[in-house]
């Protein structure tokens, strides 16, 4: 079994800075590329960032230059620190990873349970 735990949501001011976590456990030989997803009231789902295993990244238009995506790979956890935050960046926030698991080498795509991100003064 494999797993994805979020952490780190909460209600910040715009302006301020939150880090959200999302840690891996279970029997995993190896995990390939991890996103960070969010979904705002009454909107689609949409991708916020995406590192491989490689740590090359990538961001959505909406948070480049204000978020950044890492991962530690030998805690099987990857990492969004999001800076500069607006209230239009409040979201549920998914993580999501390409994962191979134990022990046949299957390749599986899971997500987290969410953390809410509330950005309000």
């Amino acid at each position: 079994q494999v797993q994805l735990v979020e952490s780190g949501g909460g209600l910040v001011q715009p302006g301020g800075s939150l880090r959200v976590s999302c840690a891996a456990s279970g029997s995993i030989f190896s995990i390939h590329t991890m996103r960070w997803y969010r979904q705002a009231p009454g909107k689609q789902r949409e991708l916020v960032a995406a590192i491989t295993s490689l740590g090359s990244t990538n961001y959505a238009d909406s948070v480049q230059g204000r978020f950044t995506i890492s991962r530690d790979n030998a805690k099987n956890t990857e990492y969004l620190q999001m800076n500069s935050l607006k209230p239009e960046d409040t979201a549920v926030y998914y993580c999501s990873a390409d994962i191979q698991s134990k022990p046949y080498g299957r390749l599986d795509h899971y997500w987290g349970q969410g953390t809410q991100v509330t950005v309000s003064s």
